[in-house]
Formats: C-alpha cells, structure tokens, sequence
C-alpha cells in the first residue's frame, strides 16, 4: 500500500513521538489530524491500535485489528495484535487469543512472535506442552525472546525451564 504524504505523514510522525514519550491522548488527537480518507491506511490503524492498547481499550484495538487483518492479511502483525487484543478483553481471553493466532501461523513461518504468543496463550490454557514447543520454536527463531519470556507473567510457570532452553 502507498506510504502516506505530506501533511498526513507529518501527523503520523507527531503521534508515534507522542506515544513515545507515553502520552497516548496526544497521539490519538494528532492521528485525528490526518485526512480522513487515509484514517484506514495500515500505518495509522497500527498506530491507532497502539493507542487504543495504551489506553486499555481492547474492544475498539480489537475492531483496528479486525480492519488491519481485512486489509493487509499477509502481513503477521494485524494477527499478533488481533490475538492480543483478545487476550486481554475481560469477555474473550487466552482460548479465544489461542483459536485466532493459531490457524495462521504457518502463514508466517518465520515469525518469531507468533510462537512466542502462542506460547503464552497455551501456558495461560495449562497446555504447558504446547507452551513448551511454541516457546522453543521462538527462541530458534530468535533467541532474543528469552530475556523477554523470563519477565513474562503468562510464561510464569515455565520460567524455571526457560533458562535451560
């Protein structure tokens, strides 16, 4: 899909600054200041999504998604963050994070994050086995995840075993 254009990818800009420096309102009324024809583009629904996970809004992050996976469904990040989405919605959670990942992630076979999701979704669900494949499946992918797994709360029971693998 074509990049935006001046003035709407100055405003894209502005709110990626602003959600770095961890102001998500900000960003969300400078995503407000772009054409809003272009509001469906990718890079701001992304954005949006973003914004929406900064400020806990999981139904409206999990409608982006929805959009972003119609819209670009050969790229993996609209699907992480849809599952994502899902798993923290008080109505949905990890089972319901688990069933949309799972069916395409042999779309992305080199996708470290969808195993390491996966991973997490199947820990939450006590598949613990699954959780173990997935999360080795990630770190062959990239084994940078490990760090990051050891800090992760949904990967809390297998934190013992991560280390050794």
């Amino acid at each position: 899909m074509k990049s935006l254009e001046h003035p709407d990818s100055l405003h894209l800009r502005a709110a990626q600054g602003w959600l770095e420096l961890g102001d998500y309102l900000e960003a969300d009324e400078e995503l407000e200041r772009i054409s809003p024809p272009l509001r469906v583009h990718p890079d701001v629904l992304l954005l949006r999504y973003e914004v929406y996970a900064k400020a806990e809004k999981w139904e409206g992050a999990f409608c982006l998604t929805s959009a972003l996976v119609d819209i670009v469904p050969h790229e993996p990040y609209g699907w992480i963050n849809q599952s994502f989405a899902l798993r923290k919605m008080p109505s949905r959670g990890p089972k319901a994070a688990w069933d949309a990942l799972l069916p395409v992630a042999v779309n992305f076979p080199d996708n470290p994050i969808i195993p390491y999701k996966l991973a997490c979704y199947a820990c939450q669900l006590g598949q613990l086995k699954d959780a173990r494949a997935w999360l080795s499946l990630s770190f062959l992918l990239y084994n940078e995840l490990k760090p990051m797994a050891l800090d992760e709360p949904d990967l809390e029971p297998l934190w013992l075993e991560i280390g050794k693998m």
